[in-house]
């Protein structure tokens, strides 16, 4: 808990248990900020939280930001110069699990969320998604694209959701109302992401890891662009600190793209695997290929992904490794030479 009489200016971190949201909170800290962080760990895993909590400068507060804000927020609204907006389940599995909730947490934690920015005059940046775009016709994705959604398909609660999420956002900012920042981000990976979210990094890693059949659903020809989360945290610091990209969307991802089996041999090459590939149908309104348009970025705010695939990827299969209790073929490779 953080002494309740200070006057030091606080950065809140909606969704600050999950995957990105706690690598974000690390790295504020390491950057000497104050940070409160704010989720129902509903998706987040609480054991994210092992290396903040017990840091001076963190607090983390239960709360769900479809309800309304806890008084410990709202008492402390003027205080805060940076809200970051980072609550919602964001795995296809998870976010359609309980679809009411994950487009309320869209819609109207989003609301509550700038209400707060708002009220204390801070900054707020809203980390929309490449679901945005849908089951793109053009490609890469640049962010004047308006994408191709489907309203009522099973992904939509979440595709709308943000959609809806960012129309907010920039309403507020033309009337006045806030000062608003919006990333679009794309496939993000590395360390603290949940075994079982159902992504395509997590699912290859873990199955091969733990030695299971391997699922690649269809052919495993649609391609994807995969950005390690130091980078996407990086980035999404850059933004909200940007004093130029404002009123406009800027996507962050990592524009190398490669299909779903070209990802598998990687991991395979790195944990050793010789489980078998299962394929599996194609889920309903899957994106056949997903590419960011990243100059926006890169004009504004000189930002681009800088660890490379090899290097994320081991670092992530070690990371999972060590929370499944086994050890990839890298890893021996490592502890051989040593």
């Amino acid at each position: 808990m953080l002494d309740p009489q200070s006057k030091d200016q606080l950065i809140l971190v909606a969704g600050g248990a999950g995957f990105i949201g706690a690598n974000l909170c690390l790295e504020l800290l390491e950057r000497g900020e104050t940070v409160v962080c704010l989720d129902n760990l509903q998706t987040a895993r609480p054991s994210n939280l092992r290396d903040l909590e017990g840091h001076p400068r963190f607090e983390f507060i239960r709360a769900d930001i479809t309800e309304p804000l806890p008084e410990t927020v709202m008492t402390r609204a003027g205080r805060f110069k940076r809200i970051y907006n980072l609550a919602c389940a964001a795995s296809p599995p998870l976010y359609q699990a309980d679809p009411e909730h994950t487009m309320l947490t869209c819609v109207v934690g989003t609301n509550r969320l700038l209400r707060l920015a708002e009220q204390g005059g801070a900054r707020f940046l809203l980390t929309s998604t490449s679901e945005v775009y849908g089951d793109p016709e053009h490609h890469p994705q640049r962010e004047g694209y308006r994408g191709n959604v489907s309203c009522t398909g099973p992904r939509a609660c979440y595709d709308e959701g943000k959609r809806a999420a960012e129309t907010l956002a920039f309403d507020y900012l033309r009337t006045g109302r806030a000062d608003v920042r919006v990333a679009r981000i794309f496939n993000t990976y590395g360390p603290r992401m949940d075994p079982d979210d159902g992504r395509v990094v997590s699912n290859l890693v873990c199955q091969a890891l733990s030695g299971r059949d391997i699922t690649v659903y269809g052919d495993g020809s649609q391609t994807r662009s995969f950005c390690y989360v130091t980078d996407m945290v990086d980035g999404l610091i850059r933004l909200m600190e940007s004093d130029t990209a404002i009123g406009m969307p800027v996507n962050l991802g990592n524009p190398n793209e490669m299909t779903v089996n070209e990802l598998l041999t990687h991991v395979v090459a790195l944990t050793g695997t010789v489980a078998a590939v299962t394929n599996l149908p194609l889920p309903q309104d899957d994106p056949r290929r997903r590419r960011p348009d990243i100059a926006r970025a890169a004009e504004l705010l000189g930002w681009e992904p800088r660890v490379p695939l090899s290097e994320g990827l081991a670092a992530t299969c070690a990371w999972f490794g060590d929370e499944l209790g086994v050890v990839s073929k890298a890893e021996r490779r490592v502890a051989a030479r040593g």
